[in-house]
């Protein structure tokens, strides 16, 4: 019952940054997921796989796994590469291609 500790990504949909500050606990599945024959649906039997922790900070995931006796790995989240642009580049002289309709 391995745990990961980490950030989680930015929603590809929305340009916002909320829910991406905390640290999430996960287990990693012990038991493989099986198709089930008549439906074709996905399923588990591990049950540990529902479960999702928030923290503040990484040092409050690690201690809650240390105090736990939980095997963990932390992953380090990326730095976002933001590139800052304002309306008006849009109709800028400089564009590379000619805005139209």
């Amino acid at each position: 019952m391995t745990a990961r500790i980490f950030k989680p990504a930015k929603n590809a949909m929305q340009s916002g940054t909320a829910k991406t500050r905390e640290w999430q606990l996960d287990y990693e599945p012990e038991v493989p997921r099986l198709i089930e024959p008549l439906m074709g649906w996905t399923s588990s039997s591990d049950m540990q796989q529902q479960i999702s922790l928030h923290f503040h900070t990484r040092e409050e995931a690690i201690a809650y796994c240390e105090r736990e006796g939980i095997p963990y790995q932390v992953i380090e989240p990326k730095p976002s590469a933001r590139r800052r642009a304002a309306y008006a580049d849009n109709f800028a002289f400089r564009r590379p291609e000619p805005w139209t309709h």
